[in-house]
């Protein structure tokens, strides 16, 4: 139950309204019943509800966020409340449905599999019963997409591209810390996270616990949809002149080596090196540490900056976390395949196809 009834009655209000605003649909509240005489748990509001000429009893019980790994306790707790519910004196058909501020994608999907009902704030319903099925899948409520966005950027992003590239791997959170240039808080917090997702496996217990990634498909499936909403760095466009963008990819990493610029090519001309799929690439995409020598480096290369016609694009890195995992491959610095495709999939044209192509030549999951 949330912890704020007014919260939970807000919800219930709010799950009648969404009802009561389908047509053929009669739905009011009806009493809160006590717990039962042995001890056992009750549910917490019902609902009277009267679908085309059919009724129904609804049970619902109350919960703030709903994740996967909260779905086998919600079923528990039906099972629970039908054990010792009085047995009905009616033909009536009762109903179980969890109403929640926000439930997950992956704990929606795991309802529907099991055939239970749910509400959450954003308006997402589904109802299952004898004769009757209510769907209406919306966009999950403000409150998860904030909490779900945050995952995926700044220092704890480093912690999933950690796990990612380390996914055969068991980690203990100093060392998942360390490898991701992380503190041991933010290492914390991010597999606290990724537990309630149900992605993790773990072993062990107190300070030797350690946890693997045993969901890694999930992970990046549910990286790769919130790229759209990722804020990202506005990126500096160059035109060097009279070169090829596969000449300009070598150039760039002799100059860069030579001055000691910390870079990674991505996008296109990185998954290419990767994985060959396009005839041919007309621009580089490079994330950049500035340093002292930068601007010497750029010059070198004999880059302009340009609104439009770039052949050389730099995305400023903030810090060594955004260059985790590269690779060298024949002299030049890639950004990891991981990294390669995320980017791909922000990107235009044909981005989207060459990062499925590296996805399952590369990456593998």
């Amino acid at each position: 139950m949330l912890k704020s009834n007014t919260t939970e009655r807000q919800l219930i209000e709010q799950f009648l309204d969404t009802l009561r605003a389908l047509p053929e649909v009669q739905a009011e509240l009806g009493h809160q019943e006590p717990a039962g005489l042995a001890g056992g748990r009750a549910h917490d509001a019902q609902i009277n509800l009267h679908i085309a000429g059919k009724s129904f009893t609804v049970l619902i019980e109350v919960k703030k966020a709903v994740y996967p790994r909260d779905v086998r306790e919600v079923l528990w707790q039906f099972r629970e409340i039908s054990r010792n519910r009085p047995k009905a004196q009616s033909d009536i058909e009762t109903v179980s449905i969890l109403v929640a501020e926000s439930i997950s994608p992956g704990a929606k999907e795991l309802l529907r599999d099991e055939h239970v009902g749910y509400y959450d704030s954003g308006g997402s319903l589904f109802l299952p019963a004898s004769g009757v099925y209510l769907y209406i899948d919306k966009p999950p409520p403000k409150t998860l997409s904030k909490s779900v966005r945050s995952l995926f950027s700044g220092r704890r992003a480093q912690v999933l591209h950690t796990l990612l590239m380390r996914h055969q791997e068991w980690f203990g959170g100093k060392e998942l810390a360390e490898q991701a240039l992380v503190s041991p808080g933010t290492a914390s917090q991010v597999l606290t996270e990724l537990e309630r997702f149900d992605w993790l496996a773990s072993r062990g217990q107190g300070p030797s616990k350690e946890r693997h990634l045993r969901e890694p498909a999930a992970l990046l499936d549910a990286w790769g949809r919130q790229i759209a909403s990722l804020r990202t760095p506005v990126p500096h466009r160059y035109y060097v002149p009279s070169i090829k963008a596969e000449t300009l990819l070598e150039q760039v990493g002799q100059v860069f080596a030579t001055h000691e610029v910390g870079y990674a090519v991505s996008f296109e001309a990185a998954a290419q090196r990767y994985a060959p799929f396009l005839s041919s690439v007309s621009q580089v995409r490079t994330r950049l540490l500035l340093n002292a020598t930068t601007d010497a480096a750029i010059r070198e290369l004999g880059a302009r900056p340009v609104t439009e016609g770039a052949n050389l694009v730099i995305i400023e890195a903030k810090s060594p976390g955004e260059l985790l995992f590269r690779e060298q491959v024949d002299g030049i610095w890639l950004a990891s395949p991981i990294q390669v495709y995320l980017d791909l999939l922000g990107g235009e044209g044909r981005a989207k196809e060459m990062a499925e192509h590296l996805r399952k030549e590369r990456i593998g999951f």
